[in-house]
């Protein structure tokens, strides 16, 4: 009688990217080859193109998540309009700092591998599983960080529905080497984010109340206010750029899930507290 084949490991755990490394593909090798190349070809003097700066604060709803629209490499400004913020499921943004198309690349598979795990195992997977595998891909992508070509340093933002004190707004952030940090009340990444958080540390200690007890449109004109403040200091970050018009990235993530915030209402909000 023939013994039925072993089921591999990773469809007990659904483990997406252990699916990926069981076909042959483990993106930290090829990316790396793929920067070799790159630096090769173009020579030593040649700098990523890299999105800076992007905070989320927890606020009396949920977490607010907003990024700046500014992409550089080196002293140059490429880009005006860059996206920044990924929507990865229903309740869960990524947002990036570093090179955009690591990054890209990173929310692809995370988006990919919680589905996954959600068909294969009929739940979703846990607030722990997500964080930890956004810092397994930090870790894979360790040989491109090394060689100053692909360095990300993400913040993960969700909304747990769990009843009780673990639900509502989670903030995470991570360093380029993988470790993840809880944020309690706020976090910033980037070129402009010792200005956030500074800012953001006096208004949460010494400010009319906290920052977890603002409303919507407070958070909002928070959030504009310290991008607007980190671009005075930074010349990676932008704040409002009131010559083309253009506005951070605003979405929030509630027990609804994540809604974007349109740049009318930004307008609105923005030019009435200026």
């Amino acid at each position: 009688m023939d013994h039925p084949l072993p089921i591999p490991q990773f469809l007990h755990d659904g483990d997406f990217l252990s699916v990926l490394k069981a076909h042959g593909y483990e993106a930290a090798p090829r990316l790396a080859q793929a920067a070799a190349k790159f630096e090769h070809e173009m020579g030593k003097g040649s700098i990523a193109t890299e999105g800076t700066t992007v905070l989320a604060v927890k606020y009396k709803d949920g977490v607010l998540v907003a990024g700046d629209r500014r992409a550089t490499a080196g002293n140059l400004v490429m880009y005006e309009r860059a996206e920044k913020l990924i929507n990865i499921d229903e309740r869960s943004i990524l947002a990036i700092a570093g090179v955009p198309a690591v990054a890209f690349e990173m929310a692809r598979v995370l988006e990919h591998s919680f589905k996954y795990f959600e068909r294969s195992q009929l739940q979703e997977m846990s607030t722990a599983g997500k964080v930890r595998s956004l810092s397994k891909l930090l870790k894979e992508n360790l040989p491109l960080t090394l060689q100053g070509v692909g360095m990300v340093v993400p913040i993960f933002a969700t909304y747990e529905t769990a009843n009780g004190k673990d639900g509502g707004g989670k903030v995470y952030f991570y360093d380029a080497l993988g470790a993840q940090f809880e944020g309690v009340d706020y976090s910033a990444s980037g070129s402009g984010s010792l200005a956030v958080r500074s800012v953001l540390h006096y208004l949460n200690t010494w400010g009319g109340k906290p920052l977890a007890k603002f409303s919507e449109s407070e958070i909002i004109i928070t959030a504009l206010r310290v991008l607007d403040t980190a671009a005075d200091s930074d010349t990676a970050t932008s704040g409002y750029n009131p010559k083309s018009d253009i506005f951070p990235i605003v979405r929030v993530i509630t027990e609804d899930g994540v809604r974007e915030i349109p740049e009318s209402e930004l307008g609105r909000v923005y030019k009435s507290e200026v």
